[in-house]
């Protein structure tokens, strides 16, 4: 108690700008980014660059790895476009393994850390504003707590929201950090080994002229397991309201 109470006075005795720094900052670089690099991180890029990385990763090959990494941070943690070329490039430099764990590390690691920004500017008041108040947005924030593993595996393996808001909306419910480091890198894993894969076969498509398939994830073999895991996630929630409901008849 005696912590939370100090963590909310150092909080508290901060000017108002600095407390939204973090996320200003984010929003200015993403804002900057969308218009600068727009058809910078894209696919033809990569087609009219292939060469050229290619040799550079053999010749650096820890180098190639250490900056491809930082790159797909700092993608992810200014939500700059072309994270799924990024997701592609990994497969295509280093293959399908371990192309996935470099793909998870960056973008595992540049979800923490907008995560972290967020609830260091508007996470924390506005988790403790929800705590204060009646009707239905406290209902909102129990209910993802009461239910806060489902919910953030749920957020991960369904790509019902932008992978930004799946990073930004934990951190203003108050979602602790240990449950978002865990749904965050293993929820996004069997997507990323998808498009990894994709892209440790780019080498052919580029060969022939062409342009990836990205909808090899809506295939039977690829989407039904996909489903099944979501599903699985939803089971808890599933139990609890099932419960629920027997309890109140």
């Amino acid at each position: 108690m005696s912590i939370e109470i100090a963590d909310e006075s150092e909080e508290a005795r901060k000017p108002g700008w600095a407390r939204y720094l973090p996320i200003l900052v984010i929003g200015a670089v993403a804002l900057v980014g969308a218009v600068v690099l727009r058809d910078v991180l894209s696919f033809e890029t990569l087609r009219d660059n292939r060469e050229a990385l290619l040799a550079w990763r053999d010749a650096n090959y820890a180098a190639a790895v250490a900056g491809f990494v930082a790159a797909y941070v700092v993608i992810v943690a200014f939500s700059l476009p072309g994270a799924t070329v990024a997701t592609l490039t990994g497969g295509f430099l280093f293959g399908t393994f371990p192309g996935v764990v470099f793909n998870v590390a960056g973008a595992g690691v540049g979800a923490v850390l907008i995560f972290l920004a967020a609830r260091a500017g508007l996470g924390n008041r506005l988790s403790r504003g929800m705590d204060t108040s009646e009707g239905r947005l406290k209902k909102i924030k129990d209910g993802i707590h009461e239910n806060q593993w489902s919910m953030l595996f749920l957020l991960r393996l369904l790509p019902v929201v932008p992978f930004f808001v799946a990073n930004l909306l934990p951190a203003l419910v108050g979602v602790g950090l240990v449950p978002f480091v865990v749904t965050t890198f293993l929820g996004i894993a069997p997507g990323a080994l998808v498009f990894t894969s994709v892209g440790a076969g780019l080498g052919a498509v580029f060969a022939a002229g062409e342009t990836p398939d990205l909808g090899i994830v809506f295939e039977p073999h690829i989407l039904l397991p996909l489903l099944g895991l979501a599903a699985l996630s939803a089971l808890p929630l599933v139990i609890k309201a099932v419960k629920g409901r027997k309890e109140a008849l």
